[in-house]
């Protein structure tokens, strides 16, 4: 696994709720309050890999930490320069 991100647990909260605001409001899903945290990371990491915004794992490194990596460094490259969290 990639080395691991300075803020990664808040870089994908942030990319989570980004993901997630985004799908609904596109209409393509919605989300229950019994829906697992496993459960939004593996449905926002696919979500990317469809829309094209980020490369899919190969079939035996897509594992829940991995998937969490690269959700959180999606989000790296969508955040302004000065946002507070690449300032960490």
């Amino acid at each position: 696994m990639a080395k691991k991100l300075k803020n990664e647990p808040a870089l994908l909260k942030e990319a989570l709720s980004r993901i997630m605001e985004g799908a609904v409001k596109r209409g393509i899903v919605e989300f229950e309050a019994t829906d697992s945290h496993n459960l939004k990371i593996e449905y926002a990491y696919r979500l990317l890999v469809h829309d094209k915004e980020i490369i899919p794992l190969p079939p035996k490194q897509m594992t829940q930490p991995n998937m969490k990596h690269r959700l959180a460094m999606w989000v790296t490259h969508q955040l302004p320069d000065d946002h507070p969290l690449k300032k960490t």
